[in-house]
């Protein structure tokens, strides 16, 4: 079924928002180091800051190459690794091959899909950098109900999140670009694996 035009509208000017706010396009990371993304509660917290930004229990969104992938999609995996970046943010086009790497060796129990922020409109040159860094994924590009709250919480580009199978973003968000982009995700998946009462898992070589 065909998504009504205004529900794009409105995903893609929210997220403009997020893109006059985030990232700056130079290559180091557009979070500040005074920035409050680690957990604040002095303790271990298997939920973590991400829940904060809200939830993706109930939403549907429409993917670049035309399909929809929605909560159901996401109930289907133990987790599913959620990368939020934009045409305009450099160092989210630098880490794309490493996140297209990454997202290749997981085992099927996760997943991870990317959710273009402009991508609405500007498609064929969203594809042209996901084919060129070697993405073969979802990407989402308009979206609502939970998705667009979500993403109209966000602050900076890339922030990656992690959502167990009931769409509870667990586990802090990981902002900016990543030196160690396999190192840094596998150590959170496996944590919030592990909180949740699930195996940790390795990457295929």
């Amino acid at each position: 079924m065909k998504k009504p035009r205004f529900l794009t509208l409105l995903f893609c000017a929210l997220l403009s928002v997020v893109l006059l706010a985030g990232c700056s396009g130079k290559e180091e990371s557009p979070v500040p180091p005074e920035q409050p993304v680690q957990n604040t509660d002095g303790g271990n917290s298997s939920a973590g800051t991400a829940a904060e930004l809200g939830c993706l229990k109930s939403f549907s969104a429409g993917t670049l190459g035309g399909g929809s992938f929605t909560q159901d999609d996401i109930t289907e995996k133990d987790l599913t690794i959620i990368n939020f970046w934009s045409l305009t943010c450099g160092p989210c086009i630098a880490e794309m091959p490493d996140l297209a790497a990454f997202a290749k060796a997981l085992p099927d129990n996760v997943q991870l899909v990317t959710v273009c922020l402009d991508g609405a409109g500007n498609e064929e040159r969203t594809a042209e950098i996901l084919e060129e860094a070697g993405f073969e994924g979802i990407t989402i590009i308009s979206g609502d109900g939970d998705l667009l709250s979500l993403a109209g919480n966000l602050i900076y580009t890339p922030t990656t999140l992690l959502a167990d199978s009931e769409g509870n973003l667990v586990s802090d968000a990981i902002i900016g670009r990543q030196e160690d982009l396999s190192a840094t995700f596998l150590a959170a998946v496996n944590a919030a694996l592990e909180s949740g009462g699930k195996e940790e898992i390795r990457l295929d070589e």
